[in-house]
């Protein structure tokens, strides 16, 4: 078993194969209340994927003649690829290119399930192991809205991008419980809010907006189980566990920020148009530099510039790895516009409609028990 880095009980963890530990009379009553709120909230944000009272699948999208994201949001058609593609194609590529994103977010969705099932063997506190117990579920629920949606657009998945591959399965299968929760709770779920805050913003897709609605109204709380570790642990840090906490973050940042989406894990799709993924990769970088990198993590909703606000916010960055994110985003503007992340508002608002729909089927409910019961 890796040692761990923590200083708050809450998080202490035992070896995976060591369960007589879970059996033991005095555990279950070392109950933190740290998480009782987030748990507790679990029932507002209920909803079921395969229940059109939350979302309904079947709403008319034509494919052929729309496409899901504004085609000014599709890289590949910005440069010399759109000039070789008629505008039914241009419309053909960017919905293609839309079913690799989704198809990754459910693959991320996926090992999210795999991690906080896997928190659920380790985490010694009750309260804890609910609290990763009921975000399985909720992951689980995910994985499921994602497939239906895919399924109706698309048929089935795309396979997984090997960046995203290579750091979930590094994250669900790390002995480091800081880095499951710092490279899953708070990056990887951080991105995911600044995707699906992107995708609610923009999308021309009524039922892609209204699933990532829902799937955000979890999300925030995924991400706020996160924060609640970090301030619970990283001004404790010593400066040597610091130091590795800070530098793997980094490492992780640079790799999803030049890997993350790249012409060769798309192959697949510019195949379809008979276009080369090299000759598509270059004439990419003629129109994306760095400068345009910049110019993207100027907006809010921008992964990366979400995955840099929240190491920033949780105390991992210090001046020693600054100038590395410096290069990308103004630091003491992230610092300055606090620690909420993109899709929050719309997580709250959803929660709203949540607890409505929540609160009538719950009378319906008592209703036909009383007509049963009669």
């Amino acid at each position: 078993m890796a040692q761990q880095i923590t200083y708050d009980k809450a998080y202490d963890t035992v070896a995976r194969e060591d369960f007589p530990a879970m059996l033991e009379v005095p555990r279950y009553g070392r109950r933190t209340n740290a998480f009782d709120g987030i748990i507790s909230a679990t029932h507002d944000h209920f909803w079921d994927p395969l229940d059109t009272n939350y979302i309904d699948y079947d709403v008319p999208f034509d494919m052929s003649k729309t496409p899901i994201m504004p085609l000014d949001t599709v890289v590949e058609l910005r440069s010399a690829v759109g000039d070789r593609l008629d505008d039914g194609q241009k419309i053909g590529l960017a919905n293609d290119v839309m079913h690799w994103s989704v198809s990754n977010l459910l693959h991320g969705e996926q090992g999210a399930l795999s991690l906080s099932a896997s928190l659920c063997h380790i985490l010694l506190d009750p309260g804890a192991q609910e609290y990763a117990a009921n975000q399985a579920r909720e992951e689980a629920r995910h994985v499921a809205g994602f497939t239906r949606y895919i399924a109706k657009r698309w048929g089935e998945p795309l396979p997984v991008g090997n960046t995203i591959s290579a750091v979930l399965t590094d994250l669900v299968t790390t002995e480091e419980v800081y880095k499951k929760i710092v490279g899953m709770q708070m990056l990887i779920e951080g991105i995911a809010m600044g995707s699906f805050a992107t995708l609610n913003a923009k999308t021309n897709d009524p039922v892609l907006r209204r699933l990532v609605q829902l799937v955000m109204s979890d999300e925030a709380f995924h991400h706020r189980f996160g924060r609640i570790w970090a301030a619970k642990t990283i001004r404790h840090l010593s400066p040597d566990e610091h130091k590795k906490v800070e530098d793997w973050s980094a490492q992780l940042f640079q790799m999803l920020l030049f890997n993350l989406i790249n012409a060769e894990q798309k192959q697949v799709i510019y195949a379809k148009y008979g276009l080369d993924w090299q000759w598509v990769r270059d004439a990419m970088k003629e129109v994306f530099t760095d400068e345009d990198r910049r110019a993207n993590l100027k907006e809010s909703t921008n992964i990366f510039r979400v995955l840099i606000k929240t190491l920033l916010h949780a105390g991992i960055i210090t001046p020693r790895t600054a100038p590395l994110y410096a290069v990308w985003v103004d630091m003491k503007e992230l610092e300055a516009e606090g620690d909420g992340i993109p899709g929050d508002i719309v997580a709250e608002e959803m929660l709203v409609v949540l607890r409505e729909i929540n609160a009538k089927r719950r009378r319906i409910g008592s209703k036909d028990v009383v007509a049963a019961a009669s």
